[in-house]
């Protein structure tokens, strides 16, 4: 039986879109999942939201953890409004890019002198943008040299595989490749620069992986001193 060009062209054609999705679904990752219990402790017993832990994997047999290969954003913003750092918590991937735009119609002087990342914007305006490149993994705090209400977290971590807590505490870390790897947690508090490395490896594997309830202690962030060391002048207009 004779077969016309232009069919065996289609047939062709549709075979090689078939592969293609065959592939794509062979390559899709797991999808690993947490619930995460905060327990507060001093200052911060009055919060009761399981929000802003951060959880994240790094390669098992890697002691100093790459970024995977997979594509991956490295650009964020950490934006100041109403006198407030939005989001509150923010993961990044080592080596990305964090703008801090000024949204407020006054000055804003963003700084950090933790061990994660160490910076001082300067005083800018309203309207600007200054950046910072977060080229080591660790944890920075992040204050106003003007507002001492306002604070936020910048978490650099060594992996694109990485999820931070709802409210509710659910924790999702989406197409992650098989593969051995060591579970990390992060959460706001005094002891909170070093995040905790968890007793056990994660063999990860399948569509979907649950790692299970992950306890975790909470503490607020521990009062803090201007960029020069010394006290806010609380005596500034409140337009300030």
């Amino acid at each position: 039986m004779r077969v016309k060009r232009r069919t065996l062209r289609r047939l062709c054609l549709s075979l090689a879109g078939i592969c293609v999705l065959a592939s794509q679904a062979n390559a899709q990752g797991t999808d690993v999942t947490a619930q995460v219990k905060v327990n507060f402790v001093g200052a911060a017993s009055g919060h009761h939201s399981n929000e802003g832990v951060v959880f994240w994997l790094t390669p098992a047999d890697d002691a100093a953890a790459v970024l995977s290969p997979r594509s991956t954003k490295n650009h964020f913003q950490l934006a100041q409004r109403n006198k407030q750092f939005l989001p509150h918590v923010l993961v990044v991937p080592v080596g990305s890019i964090v703008d801090f735009p000024n949204m407020d119609p006054f000055f804003h002087n963003v700084f950090s002198l933790f061990n994660g990342k160490r910076f001082d914007l300067g005083l800018y305006e309203s309207g600007s943008t200054r950046s910072v490149h977060f080229d080591r993994a660790g944890v920075s705090y992040i204050f106003c040299n003007i507002h001492p209400e306002m604070s936020a977290v910048v978490v650099a971590v060594p992996t694109t595989y990485y999820a931070v807590s709802s409210s509710s505490g659910a924790l999702v870390i989406r197409d992650v490749a098989p593969g051995a790897y060591v579970a990390h947690l992060w959460a706001m508090g005094e002891s909170g620069t070093n995040p905790e490395i968890l007793d056990h490896r994660l063999n990860v594997s399948g569509k979907t992986m649950d790692v299970g309830a992950l306890a975790i202690t909470e503490s607020a962030i521990p009062a803090h001193k201007n960029k020069f060391g010394e006290d806010y002048d609380n005596k500034k207009p409140s337009s300030y």
